[in-house]
C-alpha cells in the first residue's frame, strides 16, 4: 500500500490552532480589549499578531514545499 506524502490540511494542524489563538489574543491586546496598557503594550499585541501570521504561513508553506 502507498502512503500518502499530501500534508493534511491546514485547519487540522497544530500550527493553524496555535497560530490562530496567538492572533486572536494579540488583536484583544492590541485593542485594548483584554487588559488597558501603554501604548508599548498594545504594539506588542500587534507584532504578537504579524508574526503568528508570517510563522504561519512560512510553516504552511514548507509543508508544501516538501511533499
Amino acid at each position: 500500500m502507498e502512503e500518502s506524502t499530501q500534508p493534511k490540511a491546514g485547519f487540522k494542524t497544530t500550527e493553524f490552532w496555535f497560530s490562530t489563538v496567538a492572533a486572536v489574543l494579540g488583536i484583544l491586546f492590541a485593542s485594548g480589549a483584554v487588559a488597558e496598557g501603554s501604548s508599548i503594550d498594545k504594539m506588542m499585541g500587534l507584532v504578537t499578531t504579524v508574526l503568528a501570521g508570517l510563522g504561519y504561513t512560512v510553516s504552511r508553506g514548507m509543508a508544501k514545499k516538501s511533499s
